[in-house]
């Protein structure tokens, strides 16, 4: 998916499941969206990450 695409899956998500989200660059070059708590890559692989309880 498209960093776009995934910014704007990733921001509905975290709004609607109330859970932190991560944006992440696959080993093909993609982006992929995941909760935070599942997330077990590598953590310089991680694009962004939405919060819903930040401001």
């Amino acid at each position: 998916m498209s960093l776009n695409d995934a910014h704007a899956f990733a921001f509905s998500l975290a709004t609607s499941l109330m859970v932190a989200i991560v944006i992440f660059r696959a080993g093909d070059g993609s982006f992929s969206v995941v909760p935070a708590n599942e997330y077990d890559g590598d953590t310089a692989a991680i694009i962004h990450e939405f919060d819903p309880f930040q401001p």
